[in-house]
């Protein structure tokens, strides 16, 4: 987790919502990813979707079996779907998101039994330092207006 902080930190220094994700499979860091949706211009650069790319260039597949997840922030309807979808065996996250969270607080997209994969969810870890990244680039933010 202390390596998905401090990708939310650069995106924070790249004037992007401070979010960040790294993919694990046998004990490494194959994957990184941090929020790029402005510099990229794209509403999908999402860190955690950069990171399951970068994940499976490096691993040679889209199927990310076996691999771990984890994220500064609870990962949106899009993301979610993305962690299913790259069959990533578990997910471990910062804070919550009550206004897009979708594996524990708006929906539970990733162990949905109608889907045809799981994840297993630790969340809570590092959740003071998740949270108060955020907070602190939207009070900054709320400072410039």
């Amino acid at each position: 987790m202390a390596q998905a902080l401090a990708e939310a930190r650069l995106a924070a220094e790249e004037g992007e919502v401070p979010i960040g994700a790294v993919v694990v499979a046998d004990g490494r860091v194959v994957g990184r990813g941090r929020n790029a949706r402005e510099r990229l211009r794209d509403p999908t650069a999402h860190a955690e979707i950069l990171a399951l790319q970068e994940a499976s260039r490096a691993l040679g597949s889209w199927r990310l079996s076996g691999a771990t997840m984890y994220a500064t922030l609870e990962p949106c309807p899009m993301c979610a779907g993305a962690l299913v979808n790259a069959r990533i065996d578990r997910l471990v996250y910062g804070v919550a998101d009550p206004k897009a969270g979708a594996v524990d607080t708006l929906f539970d997209l990733v162990r949905d039994g109608r889907l045809n994969h799981r994840v297993l969810v630790a969340s809570g870890v590092l959740a003071q330092e998740c949270g108060e990244i955020l907070r602190e680039f939207f009070r900054q933010r709320r400072k410039q207006i």
